[in-house]
């Protein structure tokens, strides 16, 4: 079922959009599976998972953390991802970069921008983007390539239109200051309820999970 669900979604996507699996919760062989089907990045929301799956499928893919990321965790991310998606402030922004001086890597973030103005959610406000992004670009070891947003959670998709859209015009607001060591690359929005939308918006990465892995068990 795993592969057969990425074939039809790689058969929709339109060039240029890249696909994230969200592996939150899943098992090794069913990352594999996914792999298998022509998955080329995975997605992770928590370290101890990602763990796990990187010690049993290593580098033949790509790895982004989707998920909140802690002071005390990014030694670990630095070493197993390829980007991290969620930089939303100077202080973890430093952490990383320390952490990837210290293994001579540079790493490509993206800045979360909290579209909905949620105060349960993780992300930068859109009208304190700008300031962060000026203070963080001069890091020797982060390279930012863009922003990604999670938008409010709803079953209805036209919901996350509008915050969709508002990632979109910040994106492109940002990408015509041409500040130096920011290269404005990749919008992430959307999931498997909204990614339509998202890439309607703009979106050229899709974050998706049960679309491919089907409906997580409760637990």
């Amino acid at each position: 079922m795993i592969e057969e669900n990425v074939r039809k979604l790689l058969q929709e996507l339109p060039a240029g959009i890249e696909l994230v699996a969200a592996a939150k919760a899943r098992t090794a062989d069913e990352i594999e599976q996914a792999i298998a089907a022509g998955v080329e990045i995975i997605g992770e929301n928590y370290l101890q998972e990602a763990e796990r799956a990187f010690k049993a499928i290593g580098r033949n893919v790509k790895w982004h953390f989707i998920g909140h990321l802690q002071k005390n965790k990014v030694k670990k991310a630095v070493e197993i991802f390829d980007m991290i998606e969620t930089v939303d402030s100077e202080r973890i922004a430093q952490e990383i970069d320390r952490a990837c001086a210290s293994r001579n890597k540079t790493m490509p973030v993206l800045l979360e921008i909290n579209s909905g103005r949620e105060k349960q959610k993780a992300g930068v406000m859109p009208e304190e983007a700008r300031a962060l992004i000026e203070k963080i670009s001069s890091l020797k070891n982060i390279k930012i390539e863009g922003l990604m947003t999670m938008g409010p959670y709803s079953g209805e998709p036209e919901v996350a239109r509008p915050y969709f859209s508002r990632t979109r015009k910040l994106f492109e607001k940002i990408k015509a200051l041409n500040l130096p060591n920011v290269e404005m690359k990749y919008l992430s929005m959307g999931m498997t309820n909204s990614y339509r939308i998202a890439m309607e918006e703009g979106a050229n990465i899709v974050r998706i999970g049960s679309k491919i892995f089907g409906e997580r068990e409760k637990r």
